[in-house]
This record gives structure tokens, C-alpha cells and sequence, in this order.
């Protein structure tokens, strides 16, 4: 799948440790050069303010909607580091929404910003609220580069219908 729009939620904290910054800035120059057109909600601030600027210094293209239209304009979403909204809103897309089914759904990871939440939901919890299918959705990684080349080659996963 080659990503062409990439919806960007969260992100907006401007408290957040520099590595954040960094990464979200590396980000933005990686949308350039693979031409991926950033969708997102036009904040300046945190974290996705910064990826909109390296973006936009390396020429590339950004397109601000309205968040109900964030997923539905993309190729893919994606949440950054910088406050809490940012994962609500993907898991929100991501596993609740039958549209978004095609869609990779990646957590930019930096300084394990999402691990503690992550480990704190244990497996029979999880089981109750997200299906098998949408499991393998969730792609999580620290590394920019890495975590748009995982969800470039993602692939929806096969759903089995019941013989009858």
C-alpha cells in the first residue's frame, strides 16, 4: 500500500520532552520526501506543530479539515506523543469505525511515551473491546522512518465468513 494522505491526531502538548519535537520534525520531513500529504487539524502547537513546519520546509503539502474528517481523507492515521487526545481519537478511528477498516493505524512511540498506558490494559480487557481482526491494525514504534515504512506495507487483515 503506498500512503498518500496520512491523517496526524494529537500531538498538541507544547510540555513535552524535546525528543518529541525531534521526532515529530523527522516526521514531517519524511511525509515530504515520500510525498504523503498531511492531513490534520492546523494546530501550530506541541508536537504536530512541529511536524507541519519541517513539513512545510521541505515543501511539503498539508491540508487542514475538521477532525470528523480526518480519517475519512486519508490513507492511513497516525497519533503523535503530546497528550492523551491523540490516542483516544486513533483508537477511536481505528477500531470503532467499520470505514476505517483498510487502514493502517500507527503510534509514533518516542521515549516509550505510550508504553505505560499500553502495558496498563491487561489482555482480558482488551480482549472484551477490541476483536482479533483489529489487533493487527495498531502498529507501534519509536522510529519515524520505521513506523511509515510498517504502515506503508501494511495489509488489512482476512476476515472469515461462517460457512452455513
Amino acid at each position: 500500500m503506498r500512503l498518500r494522505r496520512v491523517s496526524v491526531l494529537g500531538g498538541s502538548d507544547p510540555a513535552v520532552p524535546a525528543e518529541h519535537f525531534e521526532a515529530a520534525s523527522q516526521l514531517g520531513r519524511l511525509f515530504a520526501e515520500s510525498e504523503i500529504t498531511l492531513i490534520y487539524d492546523g494546530s501550530a502547537e506541541g508536537p504536530i506543530g512541529a511536524l507541519a513546519a519541517a513539513l512545510s520546509e521541505a515543501n511539503g503539502l498539508a491540508l487542514s479539515v475538521v477532525p470528523q474528517e480526518l480519517g475519512e481523507r486519508s490513507d492511513g492515521l497516525l497519533a503523535l506523543p503530546g497528550g492523551p487526545e491523540g490516542l483516544e481519537e486513533l483508537l477511536e478511528h481505528c477500531l470503532a469505525s467499520p470505514a476505517e477498516a483498510e487502514k493502517p493505524c500507527g503510534l509514533l512511540n518516542t521515549g516509550d511515551y505510550f508504553t505505560g498506558l499500553l502495558k496498563a490494559v491487561p489482555d482480558e480487557v482488551v480482549e472484551r473491546f477490541i476483536r482479533e481482526t483489529q489487533r493487527g491494525r495498531l502498529i507501534v514504534n519509536r522510529d519515524p522512518a520505521e513506523l511509515l515504512r510498517a504502515m506503508g506495507d501494511y495489509r488489512p487483515p482476512e476476515t472469515r465468513r461462517l460457512a452455513l
